[in-house]
């Protein structure tokens, strides 16, 4: 069998139903399946068993003596929250099965139900339980190599979000946070989702604007089988990788306005609709947004919704820019050290003065994301022994000299022109289009001008 058709592992179910032959039919069929089983008579029976044994699924029937379903599912909310719940119910209306969703089921079955049915949808349940642990062991992989991701810095900006966070944590409320691009809008997210009572649970971060418009709504909430060409099996949604913990939608402000319009409808009855599906799925998630850009322009230029703005903009934490935190920089440098130089025994004394003169001197446009890649490529000049502000790009040094020049007298329009060309590429993260584009200049005009400066200073 192809790996991409490898069914996902077995689960550990607990059945329960007062049917006594439907009781007998599982305990054969749910090991045929795969799964391990746990028949239980009635609602009591199943609570007593959730409370001694823990269980990636239950199967329970809506109308059984002493217990409902759904009070069977509330209990198991409260001790396994992460257990998903699958309800069958033998009644003509929906209107039972609706409220065990409510209630945080992962779906229901009308009896009668055909074995393929209950099969189809462990399936399901068995690929999102899969899915949601290769996303932890990603996460702590990471964390093994880069470290626990954590907010750096002690200054006084910083201790406003830090004690902001501290504040809004605990709640549930959504949190919008603001702030430049590179500015560390996800650490903050994350610190949110880390003080709160979620921790341990998922935290599953989205960059809105670099998802594809076709697929977003998709990758959000999750489709079936042949919604629509090159959807060929079912796929969980993102936001039910993170029930039960904290989903955090960066770069909010990107989103096309037909999906900010499902947003909202999730955000506000916290269901989703998979693509492809009429069910709705309940969801637990608490929401954290981010975003670079003024939504209030962007509402009162027609680019985004004016309701969806103040759904997500109940707590908001301004997040300052690196300029505006310099106290920082030495901190933030010898933290991202240890990231490009692990076993290095004293970081402290890895740049030297004339090296931490020239990082204050910067503007950073592009922040913390842009401090990280001046270390990296200084830490691969300088593989060893203290970084030395010859150890930094290109463009430090040479502002350093027209600075030098400034002070002297007149400087070059040549140097004028270069400084514009290099912070505009510093600006877009080296994106040499979007920096021509900034300046009103061709693609071709600026690589030759790029091109001259490189001649210049290998003749120098």
């Amino acid at each position: 069998m192809p790996a991409n058709d490898k069914k996902p592992a077995g689960l550990s179910l607990l059945f329960a139903d007062d049917e006594r032959s439907l009781q007998e039919l599982m305990k054969l069929e749910l090991p045929r399946m795969g799964h391990t089983v746990t028949v239980c008579p009635d609602g009591l029976t199943a609570v007593t068993a959730i409370e001694e044994n823990n269980y990636d699924a239950i199967i329970v029937d809506l109308d059984m003596p002493g217990m409902t379903g759904v009070e069977v599912i509330a209990r198991l909310k409260e001790i396994s929250p992460a257990t998903e719940a699958v309800v069958l119910t033998g009644k003509s209306t929906t209107d039972s099965a609706i409220a065990a969703l409510r209630h945080g089921a992962f779906d229901y079955l009308t009896k009668p139900c055909k074995l393929v049915e209950i099969e189809a949808l462990l399936q399901r349940i068995a690929a999102k339980r899969e899915l949601t642990q290769k996303f932890y062991a990603l996460q702590r992989r990471l964390e093994r190599i880069e470290g626990a991701p954590t907010l750096i810095g002690d200054s006084r900006p910083m201790q406003r979000v830090k004690a902001l966070i501290g504040k809004v944590a605990p709640t549930e409320s959504t949190v919008l946070v603001l702030g430049e691009t590179g500015s560390g809008k996800e650490l903050v997210a994350r610190a949110v989702h880390d003080q709160s009572p979620r921790a341990g649970k998922p935290f599953v971060a989205i960059n809105c604007g670099a998802l594809p418009e076709t697929l977003i709504e998709s990758e959000l909430f999750g489709h079936t089988k042949g919604a629509f060409t090159g959807a060929d099996e079912h796929r969980v949604g993102l936001f039910e990788v993170a029930n039960g913990g904290t989903i955090f939608l960066d770069e909010i402000g990107e989103l096309p306005k037909a999906m900010q319009a499902k947003l909202l409808r999730v955000l506000e009855s916290r269901e989703v609709r998979r693509v492809g599906e009429n069910k709705t799925v309940s969801i637990d998630v608490r929401v954290v947004c981010a975003t670079h850009r003024d939504l209030a322009e962007m509402v009162a230029a027609d680019e985004f919704r004016e309701d969806l703005m103040y759904r997500i903009n109940t707590f908001e934490i301004q997040l300052p820019p690196l300029r505006d935190r310099l106290d920082d920089l030495p901190t933030l440098a010898e933290h991202l050290l240890r990231r490009f130089r692990p076993h290095a025994s004293k970081i402290e004394q890895q740049l030297t003065d004339d090296a931490v003169a020239a990082l204050r001197a910067h503007v950073w446009p592009g922040n913390v994301r842009e401090l990280a890649n001046v270390i990296e490529h200084a830490t691969i000049l300088c593989d060893s022994g203290p970084i030395t502000a010859d150890d930094l790009p290109q463009h430090f040094n040479r502002r350093q000299l027209t600075g030098a020049a400034r002070s002297r007298g007149p400087i070059t329009l040549r140097d004028l022109e270069m400084e514009a060309i290099h912070e505009a590429l510093q600006r877009h993260d080296g994106a040499k289009p979007k920096a021509a584009a900034e300046l009103g200049i061709s693609l071709k005009t600026l690589y030759n001008k790029l091109n001259q400066e490189t001649s210049g200073l290998k003749a120098a």
